[in-house]
């Protein structure tokens, strides 16, 4: 399911876990193809920083997420992934993993996808097919710790996962403004979502920046200075859950999308919702989300669109 707007954009504004059960058999992932504007982002991303992308605490056994995330992909895009347990494939690009090596399925095997696999430290090439064959990046949340000790996240909406790895879910979102209820709830929402059942949340934001990759440290400078809103992108993430058998842990798999905000905001009924959700945002938020210096403007230019 696609980010649903009228669940996620609300007013009053609130930072909350905001979950929703998914339905039996409701899709996950996404997979992508070569040349996709998931793919090639990934890719500048994994080719140039790796490390800032694949982060996972020391001693940290990933196998039994990956293999639960394997399973799952398998199950729900056979046509996109395979695993045999020991063996990954993923056809539209060509390539295997199995173990630390990297296979190439046929002679048009994607040549620059295969470089950066192989480029990769070892244990980090079966994540790093997984982040090139589906749209969506992953993290590991730890049920007991509420920690998320290993992540593999090529597209961050301005946040740096090498400085989040390791830490609890409530000291990841410590600065997130207005963040009381998902801070108290960090303890109930991790055991939820490592539970049997599936879940999913979302997440959004207006930003001056239409890149997919938005790890701070590389995006361009200027922010909103001189932006028209007509420049302007919304950004979102739909989060799901994929809970990972025996072990209390849960694979978070993270959706962004970017588009233009006017396009996003094409009807006067969505412009007046989200200038809603804006105007109730208190001066915390605002600055937390980079929105101060440009609030007036943008509850402005939806007012006009209303």
């Amino acid at each position: 399911m696609p980010f649903d707007f009228d669940a996620a954009v609300q007013a009053p504004f609130r930072m909350q876990p905001g979950l929703r059960r998914l339905a039996p058999g409701a899709v996950q992932l996404s997979p992508v193809r070569p040349g996709s504007a998931h793919w090639r982002a990934k890719l500048a991303v994994l080719s140039a920083h790796a490390p800032q992308a694949l982060c996972a605490t020391p001693g940290f056994d990933a196998t039994p997420a990956l293999q639960a995330l394997c399973r799952h992909a398998a199950a729900e895009h056979p046509a996109a992934w395979t695993w045999d347990g020991a063996r990954a494939q993923a056809p539209a690009l060509g390539l295997a993993v199995a173990g630390d090596a990297v296979h190439p399925l046929r002679s048009a095997a994607d040549a620059a996808a295969l470089a950066c696999l192989q480029a990769l430290p070892p244990g980090w090439r079966l994540a790093g097919l997984l982040s090139l064959a589906f749209a969506e990046d992953f993290a590991v949340l730890d049920a007991a710790s509420t920690t998320i000790p290993w992540l593999a996240v090529a597209l961050p909406s301005h946040w740096a996962p090498e400085l989040k790895v390791g830490r609890p879910f409530a000291a990841v979102h410590a600065p997130v403004a207005d963040n009381a209820l998902l801070l108290r709830a960090a303890q109930g929402l991790a055991r939820l979502v490592s539970g049997p059942e599936h879940w999913e949340r979302f997440v959004w934001t207006v930003s001056p920046h239409g890149a997919l990759a938005a790890h701070p440290a590389h995006l361009p400078p200027g922010g909103w200075q001189g932006l028209p809103l007509d420049a302007a992108w919304w950004r979102t993430e739909r989060q799901t859950f994929i809970p990972v058998p025996g072990v209390a842990q849960a694979v978070f798999t993270i959706l962004v999308e970017v588009q233009p905000l006017a396009l996003a905001i094409g009807t006067s009924a969505r412009a007046a919702r989200l200038h809603a959700a804006i105007a109730s945002m208190g001066a915390e938020v605002l600055a937390y989300r980079g929105l101060a210096g440009v609030h007036g403007r943008l509850l402005d230019w939806l007012a006009a669109r209303c």
